[in-house]
């Protein structure tokens, strides 16, 4: 293995290429706002049974609103395509960071591949309503494979050229759907029965809170894009708040708006009825039939944004480990024509490709087994990330001499683990009760185990690396200064071992 200085080409993605607006529209679409909407929330009333839904999304959106001012403070210091993954390295040691690493790569390969279940099954609905085709799932889920794989590979300012129409339309499209639904309210006049703050009191408020928080997954992908951004210091901020606030009021809202036109009593059963078409039905008495059409075809490109979205931020994670040799090298390189990590967003798509055949020869049902349980898992995987990057911005400030005040550098940070930690464990107790099975079903703890499994994988790694590679094991976390004299860095000397 080569301890030299990797090559311009190697070390560095393509910068300067994207500002405030194009990061927004990476993470927000990340997070598949219409997905949510009409899936995500629909899900949360149907599955918990508690009508609080909408008090749910602002409760995780404050939560999440104090993770990012210690995740922005951070990113003032430290801009690496490695987010999660240097950070941990940075707060909490080397051997933590790749175990960080490890959990980041599978949550967010999770969280890929299983939207190509929920894909696949909604297209081919969608051609056999429409049309009278009948496409089987797969199929579909394989022309949406392709063309992630190319623009994966393209200029990310590109990607973001179509990510911007696609989340444009698909949020003017929400909110024109809340619009209908609260000037059409049930029984005759607006209720805010389910903004009431007592439903955060309520029996099953756990349960409703994971459901929400796997909504924002996503908003924090803004690091992700730190290296490629004009100006990482004001970008990075900017957009993470952005997101939040846009994610958190457009998710809550939306929920109360379909409560509105369903009635607060009758929500829960609404939801179970018709599931991800209840908003489709509660608007279609009161628009022509072409838009409600333009609604269902922004849900399925709204699939595929998330899919493309989730798609880069797996490559820069693996590119940040091939650039310091973690994995090995060739991840760590770009292409010359479009500055795209280029081995790392060809391995993802092979990665989902060979899953996405093995769940269609196994004839296993694309949107239980491949949308739903996967994409839970992946979530998951980062509410873990989220809990644990908190926990290492306290430790970085507590270690390091660069002052933040102490709001941004402990106190917010230190809330904020303790509320994301609370979460995971309401998750982890009632992961049966997320994926539908039962109580006593192994799946329950083979889901989170993996998560485990890797983490432990990943600290033996480094561990590995520090005895049989000291000078790869010394550049960890360093990111485009790796190379084999770290101390020449002042946060390296500084960083945890």
């Amino acid at each position: 293995m080569s301890h030299s200085r990797p090559d311009t080409i190697s070390a560095t993605l393509a910068r300067g290429r994207l500002g405030i607006p194009s990061v927004v529209f990476f993470v927000i679409a990340a997070a598949a706002p219409l997905t949510v909407v009409a899936g995500g929330a629909t899900t949360g009333y149907a599955v918990t049974g508690v009508t609080g839904i909408p008090v749910a999304y602002f409760v995780v959106a404050a939560v999440l609103a104090l993770f990012a001012v210690g995740y922005v403070a951070m990113s003032r210091h430290i801009v690496n395509a490695g987010a999660f993954y240097t950070y941990v390295t940075r707060g909490l040691g080397r051997p933590a960071g790749v175990a960080a690493a490890a959990v980041a790569l599978l949550a967010y390969n999770a969280m890929q591949i299983g939207l190509y279940g929920g894909f696949g099954a909604v297209l081919a609905q969608f051609l056999h309503d429409r049309y009278g085709w009948a496409v089987t799932w797969w199929v579909c889920a394989l022309a949406a494979w392709a063309a992630v794989a190319v623009l994966g590979v393209l200029r990310i300012d590109l990607n973001g050229t179509v990510l911007a129409v696609m989340l444009i339309a698909e949020c003017a499209v929400v909110v024109v759907f809340d619009a209908v639904m609260v000037t059409h309210p049930a029984t005759g006049a607006v209720t805010v029965d389910t903004l009431a703050p007592t439903h955060v009191l309520t029996a099953g408020i756990g349960a409703a809170l994971v459901t929400a928080i796997t909504g924002f997954v996503g908003f924090e992908g803004t690091v992700v894009f730190s290296e490629e951004t004009k100006d990482p210091r004001r970008t990075v901020a900017r957009a993470t708040y952005l997101a939040v606030a846009v994610t958190g009021l457009l998710y809550g809202l939306s929920a109360w708006a379909m409560s509105v036109a369903t009635g607060p009593d009758r929500i829960v059963d609404a939801a179970r009825t018709d599931g991800t078409d209840l908003i489709f039905h509660l608007v279609s008495p009161h628009l022509g039939a072409s838009v409600v059409t333009i609604g269902r075809v922004l849900f399925i490109t709204s699939l595929f944004a998330a899919l493309l979205s989730f798609h880069h931020t797996v490559a820069r994670y693996l590119f940040a480990l091939g650039r310091e040799r973690v994995v090995p090298a060739p991840f760590g390189r770009t292409s010359r024509r479009t500055g795209a990590p280029k081995v790392g967003s060809m391995a993802q798509s092979g990665l989902a490709l060979a899953v996405g055949v093995g769940y269609a020869v196994a004839d296993a049902d694309p949107i239980v087994h491949l949308f739903f349980w996967v994409t839970v898992t992946g979530g998951l995987g980062v509410l873990i990330l989220m809990t644990v990057t908190s926990a290492a911005v306290v430790g970085y400030f507590t270690r390091t001499s660069l002052h933040e005040g102490r709001w941004r550098g402990t106190v917010a940070p230190l809330t904020a683990t303790l509320a994301l930690g609370a979460i995971l464990a309401v998750t982890i107790r009632e992961f049966d009760t997320l994926l539908g099975v039962d109580p006593h079903s192994p799946l329950r703890w083979l889901f989170p185990a993996a998560y485990a499994a890797a983490a432990l994988l990943g600290a033996v790694w480094a561990l590995t690396l520090r005895t049989t590679n000291p000078p790869v094991y010394a550049a960890i976390g360093l990111g485009a200064d790796s190379h084999p004299l770290p101390a020449r860095t002042p946060d390296a000397a500084r960083q945890p071992a």
